[in-house]
């Protein structure tokens, strides 16, 4: 507790509390323009944080994830279109009623749900961190092995799409994770005899041009497509004690929905949304309403997706496993300031660890207060013509890139995986496998090497540990699920193709 209250202390200095008001701000810039995501913002701000101490650089960061999803809700509000994928069930209830000539009430209630469900999550956070640290201080290397085996699974069956997608991308990433020296035999491997993949790959050539060029193409294809204005007032922004009163229960059970969803590793704060969003649907006395401008459906959205961002940060900062892709590039910040990610964190770090939780309720508040002040004008961004922010945009990710080892070849390697990412987004394979598959594939050889070392090289060790037998047995039923849900749907369509042709 006494580490709790120094990190608030040291958080409420000049200097952090800049670093995050700043942070939200763009983050909330950021999520309102189309086709700008707080992925692309954080991994196109990781290089510029490389010589600011450890705490500053993740204040600065959570500060922008907060933003970056909560700044969302304002495109699928008004333009019908999701600043970011956690924003995609907003845009069903969120833009009928903004259209019926309340945005500032459809505003209001997004950003406030908002709100509510980041407080809610940070109570998990705080309260679960901590102890679920230490019980992961009795991890062995087979423990840490199948745990991130059981990451990305999940990731990869739970994946928007076509399961087998999900998992040819995590394949590839595990797969170009690979080059470089051998942890264990210490001898070079798949360098093709260029020197300059002695190091391997670096993390962020490969953040930046899988989700910032990546973008910059695809919108750069569709750079002459304009939004349609909307005008947007402050009536109806603030609720009150009667909102409250009716949405209390909802933002309670779609706070607690959305934080154990982004408990589970790779699942991601739009699964959490659409959970909510369905299950106030299934509970609701009016469910025909839902589509149409229904209250209750922006409160669930919203409030789901940002509780998300809280329980996605149990498992990163407890045991090193991103619950999500930006918790994959926060993990990788702290592996660039040479910081272990997971239960060690709390003992060789406690700064950093506290700094992320008090970080994370500060930002939610200094997001409610900017959204409720300023959103008519923060609104206004997003009718920005991309022609004047690509070109930016581009500049800052060749500087970023370059700066991070003085190589142009971290150059080309972005340029290089923002055409992966192009071509993996055409083909429907999504990138949060591949990403998570590049950023954990390392930490997974390691554990499996040092678990096999100490078993002798045997593999059927792991099942003599209860802890490792129950992430393999998750890991085998995060394959089969899907693969029984296809098989549900085909059989109630074959039935409902009989009962037709009867």
């Amino acid at each position: 507790m006494a580490e709790m209250f120094a990190s608030f202390d040291a958080l409420f200095a000049f200097q952090p509390l800049l670093l995050l008001t700043l942070g939200v701000s763009l983050g909330i810039v950021v999520g309102a323009i189309p086709g700008l995501t707080a992925t692309m913002l954080i991994a196109l701000t990781l290089p510029l944080t490389f010589y600011m101490h450890s705490v500053d650089a993740i204040t600065l960061l959570v500060g922008m994830y907060v933003g970056g999803i909560s700044g969302g809700l304002i495109t699928a509000t008004l333009l019908r279109m999701p600043g970011t994928p956690a924003s995609i069930m907003t845009t069903f209830d969120g833009f009928p009623l903004a259209r019926s000539g309340q945005p500032g009430r459809a505003l209001g209630l997004g950003i406030t749900a908002s709100f509510v469900g980041g407080l809610i999550s940070w109570c998990f956070l705080a309260g679960l961190s901590p102890p679920l640290a230490k019980l992961a201080l009795k991890f062995g290397p087979w423990e840490y092995f199948t745990m991130v085996l059981m990451a990305l699974v999940m990731l990869a069956s739970l994946a928007q799409g076509s399961m087998i997608k999900g998992l040819i991308a995590g394949c590839l990433g595990m797969i170009l994770a690979m080059p470089g020296m051998d942890p264990s035999l210490g001898q070079m491997r798949l360098t093709f005899g260029f020197h300059d993949l002695d190091a391997g790959l670096k993390l962020l050539p490969v953040l930046i041009g899988a989700f910032a060029i990546s973008q910059i193409i695809k919108d750069a294809v569709e750079i002459d497509w304009k939004p349609k204005m909307m005008a947007v007032q402050r009536k109806g922004i603030m609720l009150g004690v009667k909102d409250f009163k009716a949405h209390g229960i909802n933002m309670v059970r779609s706070s607690v929905i959305g934080t154990w969803i982004g408990l589970l590793p790779g699942i991601g704060a739009n699964i959490a949304a659409m959970l909510a969003y369905s299950t106030t649907k299934n509970l609701s006395k009016e469910p025909e309403k839902f589509g149409t401008g229904h209250e209750p459906g922006i409160i669930s959205a919203e409030t789901a997706n940002n509780s998300s961002i809280g329980g996605a940060m149990i498992p990163l900062i407890t045991m090193g496993i991103p619950g999500s892709v930006v918790d994959a590039i926060l993990l990788g910040a702290l592996i660039i300031h040479n910081m272990q990610p997971g239960p060690l964190l709390f003992t060789t770090n406690p700064e950093v660890a506290y700094g992320f939780i008090s970080s994370y309720l500060i930002a939610n508040i200094i997001m409610v207060v900017l959204m409720l002040g300023a959103v008519v004008q923060i609104a206004k961004v997003m009718y920005i013509p991309k022609s004047y922010l690509l070109a930016g945009v581009l500049v800052f990710c060749v500087i970023g890139t370059y700066a991070l080892g003085n190589r142009f070849f971290d150059v080309w390697v972005m340029l290089v995986f923002g055409l992966i990412g192009f071509g993996l987004e055409y083909c429907k394979v999504p990138l949060g496998p591949f990403v998570i598959g590049f950023v954990l594939s390392p930490i997974a050889e390691e554990q499996l090497r040092s678990a096999l070392m100490m078993s002798e090289g045997n593999m059927f060790d792991l099942f003599t540990r209860p802890v490792a037998t129950v992430f393999v047995v998750v890991s085998v039923l995060s394959l089969l699920w899907p693969v029984y849900q296809e098989r549900m749907i085909r059989r109630q369509r074959e039935a409902a193709a009989a009962k037709n042709k009867a």
